[in-house]
């Protein structure tokens, strides 16, 4: 597995270009906007994108969703259906925060907790970890032991829950019940910020280290 994480929108969201070096096949997770730099990375990597995933559907990681899509016909995979709101929410989201036009769109696969997903000949297991949103999930590729977190997880923080349906139990339990049990090891690459992994965090992290 190869990846590239490309910051986008005035959130500096951490979208990320992950492809199969065997059959240069890849994916895009949560292109919240700026398109054209999505797409520079995809040719200047000589990678053919084949899907969409989306880990939550807050417009800074799901605003180029619908874009990206028709301009590529791919399919789009996630998240849970429980974010079905926030994607409806998301025209009105992006005027409110001053974001580029976004349109509503159905993904070809709701995902849930224990789904795989593939690209090329690349495996993820589906992690259902609510909180930050009712919907989220969590992509992890076992064989190079990296995740996709999206907003669930973050150096040194935790994601937010004081957006509508956020729930801080909810995620706490997320961390510690479907992430952590994933090994001490594995990297992660949150939607904002530095890389980590979840040794670093269960020994540092303030909310949701062992000794918090």
């Amino acid at each position: 597995m190869k990846a590239t994480i490309i910051p986008v929108t005035a959130f500096q969201q951490n979208c990320s270009l992950i492809w199969c070096e065997n059959t240069m096949k890849g994916c895009v997770v949560d292109p919240g906007g700026d398109l054209d730099t999505i797409l520079g990375a995809a040719e200047e990597n000589g990678v053919t994108i084949e899907k969409i995933l989306i880990t939550h559907s807050h417009l800074d990681h799901a605003g180029g969703t619908a874009e990206l899509q028709k301009k590529l016909g791919v399919t789009i995979e996630g998240p849970h259906v429980d974010d079905t709101f926030l994607i409806e929410q998301l025209p009105a989201s992006c005027a409110e925060y001053g974001f580029p036009p976004a349109e509503v769109f159905t993904p070809d696969r709701w995902l849930e907790n224990g789904d795989q997903v593939t690209v090329g000949d690349l495996t993820f297991d589906v992690y259902h970890c609510p909180g930050h949103t009712p919907g989220h999930v969590v992509f992890h590729e076992p064989e190079t032991n990296v995740a996709f977190v999206g907003d669930v997880l973050f150096k040194g923080s935790i994601g937010r829950t004081d957006f509508e349906r956020g729930n801080h139990a909810d995620l706490i339990n997320s961390i510690r019940n479907r992430l952590w049990p994933l090994g001490d090891d594995v990297t992660f690459v949150s939607g904002h910020g530095e890389v980590s992994t979840f040794g670093n965090e269960r020994a540092t992290n303030p909310y949701v280290g062992d000794g918090a």
